[in-house]
């Protein structure tokens, strides 16, 4: 007998989340829970959340719960293997853009080259759960952390039974096995300026692991008839500009794959496309002349998402 399937919807981390699972909604509910539980350890804008208190700690030991410091562990050993294109410590340079307000302005050249001093990941320091950033540098989990918790919540779905289900967070997909009726979920490509949710230029299948996209679409300003993304280059300060659109990364750990699809959309193709393999990740890269390079070539399947 087959388990009604059921959804629930839930905003957190600055992105809208949807779980559609064949199990009850009190289910459901518990890991929306989860959700909120972890956005008060991960989130930068909560006053007293673990990453708020890393960044108000003024070079200052500051300890961390284990999952925090995993987190950080992950986020370093990346920022090693990616050649510091995926960097936490661009907070400052994030806060300087300002990509969210509501008159947008260019930021000072020297400021940029200022708030690149304070983004040296390595001076990080971790001893055990105590953490300590150097004076000035902010950390900023946007590129990792919605992967982590897509991987926690699937984890304590399986852990209650649950064999089908579907997880996007933001663009961070996570399958726990097939539909119901065994054929695999269909996940859509995001087109660039396009309708979310409506509007795919291909999609993928997705029976078990992860899917997630990273796009110079999502946010950003126009001045002068240009176009100022979100996705800055940590070693230049600036939104990268490499013709890239999108970079999508399907693998088998969701917290991986969002830290690759960054790193992968500031490398470019072939240095983006090496590092997905040393993390046994397929990579598809769309560009905005239409070129579209991947290693995969069954990975993406031209039509609709149904």
């Amino acid at each position: 007998m087959l388990t009604a399937m059921n959804s629930v919807y839930g905003f957190y981390f600055d992105t809208v989340n949807i779980i559609t699972a064949a199990c009850d909604e009190k289910l459901l509910e518990s890991c929306m829970d989860l959700c909120a539980h972890y956005e008060r350890i991960f989130s930068k804008t909560i006053p007293g959340s673990e990453v708020w208190r890393l960044n108000h700690a003024n070079g200052q030991e500051v300890r961390v719960c284990e999952e925090m410091r995993k987190l950080l562990d992950a986020s370093l050993e990346i920022y090693k293997a990616s050649d510091g294109t995926f960097n936490i410590a661009v907070g400052v340079l994030i806060e300087l853009w300002n990509f969210r307000a509501e008159q947008p302005a260019l930021p000072d050249p020297a400021r940029i080259q200022e708030a690149i001093a304070k983004s040296d990941a390595s001076l990080i320091e971790i001893d055990g759960q105590m953490v300590r950033l150097p004076e000035g540098m902010r950390i900023d989990l946007g590129g990792i952390a919605k992967g982590y918790i897509a991987d926690q919540v699937g984890a304590f779905l399986k852990s209650n039974g649950v064999k089908n289900a579907l997880l996007n967070f933001g663009g961070n997909i996570v399958a726990i096995g097939p539909k119901e009726n065994g054929t695999p979920w269909k996940i859509g490509l995001q087109s660039p300026g396009g309708t979310w949710g409506k509007d795919y230029w291909a999609v993928t299948e997705l029976s078990e692991g992860t899917i997630v996209t990273s796009g110079v679409y999502e946010r950003g300003f126009r001045i002068n008839d240009k176009w100022y993304h979100h996705v800055l280059d940590p070693r230049t300060g600036w939104p990268v500009q490499n013709g890239l659109l999108s970079v999508t990364i399907r693998g088998t750990d969701s917290m991986i794959a969002d830290a690759i699809a960054t790193a992968a959309l500031v490398f470019d193709a072939p240095a983006g496309m090496k590092l997905a393999e040393e993390y046994n990740c397929q990579a598809v890269f769309l560009y905005d002349d239409g070129r579209v390079i991947t290693g995969e070539p069954d990975l993406i399947l031209p039509g609709g998402a149904n």
